[in-house]
């Protein structure tokens, strides 16, 4: 009796992650042109937007065993918090906000680095 061998594993996680990159850019595009139709606000969209590269990122992480991107997860938190930002029509700049946090991260990735050998 003969067996038939499926795809190897490594070709199945790779098209499992095409086949996910795929929903997610497909949502976001859905997403956009919803937003748009509707005209839901600068907000609701950013966050719209924010909540499919977050949720991408985790469904690549669960389903397809596949690290977080942290550029990806990064923009992601960038596009939620400035919806969250829209939202409640905070009064503070956010762009400054943003550099103080930056400049803070990189001096403490400095600071707690351990020098290569």
């Amino acid at each position: 009796m003969a067996t038939v061998q499926g795809p190897p594993l490594g070709a199945r996680r790779e098209q499992g992650h095409r086949q996910l990159s795929a929903i997610g850019w497909g949502l976001l595009f859905v997403w956009v042109g919803v937003a748009t139709l509707f005209q839901v606000g600068w907000g609701y969209g950013l966050v719209g937007v924010g909540v499919i590269i977050l949720g991408s990122q985790i469904a690549h992480q669960v389903v397809g065993g596949i690290r977080l991107d942290v550029f990806s997860t990064i923009v992601g938190l960038m596009f939620l918090l400035g919806g969250t930002w829209e939202l409640f029509s905070i009064q503070v700049g956010l762009v400054p906000i943003l550099c103080i946090v930056a400049g803070v991260a990189l001096m403490l990735s400095a600071l707690t680095s351990r020098p290569s050998q």
